[in-house]
């Protein structure tokens, strides 16, 4: 996607609000294009990546993904994936819906963003996971997360660590 025409537009309306001011006005509003430049398309692709995130809630277990190349946005959409249709005359299980997004109280909608460091190995099982379920992995990570935090989400697995006793451990392993 071109942001050009769209900060060209933005030019060009801070110039009509300038002409209303005089010459002075006029000349400090060709001054300030050039620096408001960069930060018009870093305001306008925050907006793009906040709607690509409401977009994939809503399309979830889709998703869209904004990336960027060289100056321009380029999106990336993800479908979910087809059921399965099975060839046998056998009952066919029904798709596994999604969990729904959880909502924090008072702030519907709401998105953050946070550095998750990961081991390499680690890291390349989720993009195997993520591509197998024809997933982003952020969609794939949101995914996990929201399952292993709904109640009864992360059945079997304990909600606080085993006690030590002596040098050895106690509790399950997966």
């Amino acid at each position: 996607m071109d942001l050009t025409p769209y900060v060209d537009h933005l030019r060009h309306e801070l110039a009509v609000a300038a002409n209303a001011g005089g010459d002075e006005a006029r000349a400090l509003a060709e001054r300030l294009t050039a620096p408001l430049e960069s930060a018009a398309r870093l305001t306008l692709l925050n907006a793009l990546s906040a709607a690509s995130d409401e977009i994939t809630r809503e399309l979830a277990p889709g998703s869209v993904d904004v990336r960027l190349r060289g100056l321009d946005p380029e999106f990336v959409v993800t479908a979910p994936p087809a059921p399965e249709t099975s060839t046998d005359s056998g009952p066919v299980a029904p798709p596994v819906a999604p969990p729904a997004p959880l909502a924090v109280e008072g702030d519907e909608g709401a998105t953050a963003r946070i550095n998750f460091r990961l081991p390499a190995p680690l890291k390349s099982r989720v993009e195997e996971a993520a591509g197998q379920e024809g997933l982003s992995v952020n969609a794939w990570l949101v995914r996990a997360v929201s399952t292993a935090l709904e109640p009864g989400g992360g059945a079997g697995r304990p909600t606080a660590r085993a006690p030590r006793h002596g040098q050895g451990y106690q509790g399950w392993v997966r």
